[in-house]
Parts: C-alpha cells; sequence; structure tokens
C-alpha cells in the first residue's frame, strides 16, 4: 500500500509541474504577442478598434432612434458621423460597385415606388448615397485627417448634449428605461474622437 500511495503522490507532483511549465510558456507566448503587436501596430491598432465601436455604436443609435427611441434630437447627425469615422475596409467597399449599387436600387425605390420604400430605410439610404457621391475633398482629405475626427467629436458632444437634456439630467440618463444604452450608446461615439485627437496632438 505504502508503495502505491509513493507512485500516486509522484505522478500527482509531475501533473502539477507539467502543467505549471506549460502556463509559464503559455504566460510567456501571450507577452510576446502583446509586445509584438505593440511594436507592430502600437497605439494605430487601439485607434482603428475604437473607430470599429465607434462607428457600430451610431449605427446602433440610428437603429434604436428607427425602432423605439423617438426624439426630438437631431439623429440625422449620425449620418455624417458614420461617414467620418466607418472604418476604412467597409468605407472602401460600399464606396465601391456595391454602394453603387445599392444607392442605385435605393433611389429607383424611392422615385417609382414610394410606397414600397419605408421610412425606417431614409437614414440607411442617405448613408449609402453619401458614401457613394461625397468628394474626394470629403472622402479622402478630410475624412483621414483631424477636421474629420473633429466632427465626430462635435457630433458626439452635441447629441450627448441633447440626451442628457431630454432625459431631465444626467441622473436621469443613467435611469430611465433604455437610458443607460443610449447613454453608453453615446459615449462611445466620443471615446474615437477624443483618443484620436489625443494621438495627433502627442
Amino acid at each position: 500500500m505504502g508503495r502505491m500511495d509513493y507512485l500516486a503522490m509522484k505522478t500527482d507532483e509531475d501533473t502539477n509541474r507539467l502543467i505549471n511549465e506549460d502556463l509559464n510558456e503559455l504566460k510567456l507566448a501571450a507577452k510576446k504577442l502583446l509586445d509584438h503587436a505593440t511594436k507592430l501596430g502600437g497605439l494605430g491598432f487601439g485607434t482603428s478598434l475604437l473607430k470599429w465601436f465607434a462607428s457600430f455604436a451610431a449605427i446602433y443609435l440610428l437603429i434604436l432612434d428607427r425602432t423605439n427611441w423617438k426624439t426630438n434630437m437631431l439623429t440625422g447627425l449620425l449620418v455624417p458621423y458614420i461617414f467620418f469615422s466607418f472604418p476604412s475596409v467597409l468605407f472602401h467597399f460600399f464606396r465601391g460597385e456595391v454602394g453603387k449599387w445599392i444607392a442605385f436600387v435605393a433611389v429607383v425605390l424611392r422615385l417609382f415606388f414610394p410606397r414600397h420604400f419605408p421610412d425606417w430605410l431614409e437614414m440607411p439610404g442617405s448613408l449609402i448615397l453619401l458614401l457613394v457621391v461625397a468628394p474626394n475633398l470629403f472622402a479622402h482629405t478630410f475624412r483621414d485627417s483631424w477636421v474629420g475626427t473633429v466632427i465626430c467629436l462635435l457630433i458626439g458632444c452635441y447629441l450627448l448634449q441633447e440626451h442628457i437634456r431630454a432625459s431631465g439630467g444626467f441622473r436621469n440618463s443613467l435611469t430611465q428605461s433604455n437610458g443607460i444604452s443610449n447613454t453608453v450608446g453615446i459615449i462611445l461615439l466620443l471615446v474615437y474622437p477624443i483618443w484620436a485627437l489625443v494621438l495627433r496632438a502627442v
């Protein structure tokens, strides 16, 4: 019996040692991955990630406005916000042939079949048209410079201020029904331009 206990204990020690070695190797690999990602992408990776979050937060708020978040705010400003903060991959995809076809179908539906063109498609249709027909001055020069970032910041500040005013104060904007999700979405609109402007200043 004593020999069996000794073998069992030695096996447990071996197992623990192997698991600890594997965990240490995983920690080392994670540190190397983070170090290499920082060297390759640097702070630009964080900026592009925040750009994705901000764009999808704006799309989320646009959907909320068309469904159950009916307010007197000028939520049409979300369309230029999305235009200036849309990730480059999606921007160029929708600015190309795909966007042209979507815009063509939207214009034909709106002109010839207005009864079959729902109201909730007005803003997305406007966004696609803006993406397709915007001159290069806006689509490339302003969008990729501090001008687009400042426009995004102004839109985010305006929407946050209007949301807080419509809710009756900052506390109410966090306690009313749908208030938390709306406030968090609008704050996400502000994070990207602030981050991008700080990086440009550094």
